[in-house]
């Protein structure tokens, strides 16, 4: 069993409260949760204005295929992100 992941800061300068920056990443989480039938969460920075640390988890057989999947999710969030994706990483583990 591999788990891949992918973890990534969304970095949104043209926010201007918490209840958008909200909006913005609940969308984010929902459209790729939808498209690829991952796993999604905000994991850290959820008090900050302008950033959000959002990871993305998926379970398989292959290290190839879970980094690949990885990969498409990385460019689809990168696509529909009113604002930029920093610090992007993606990473498997054999169990």
């Amino acid at each position: 069993m591999v788990i891949s992941i992918l973890h990534f800061v969304l970095d949104l300068p043209d926010i201007t409260s918490i209840k958008e920056k909200r909006q913005v990443v609940q969308s984010v989480k929902h459209k790729v949760q939808h498209k690829f039938k991952i796993s999604v969460a905000e994991v850290d920075l959820q008090d900050s204005l302008r950033y959000s640390q959002i990871a993305a988890a998926v379970v398989s057989n292959s290290k190839q295929f879970g980094e690949t999947v990885m990969q498409k999710v990385l460019a689809f969030a990168e696509q529909m992100v009113p604002g930029r994706i920093r610090d992007a990483g993606i990473f498997s583990e054999h169990y």
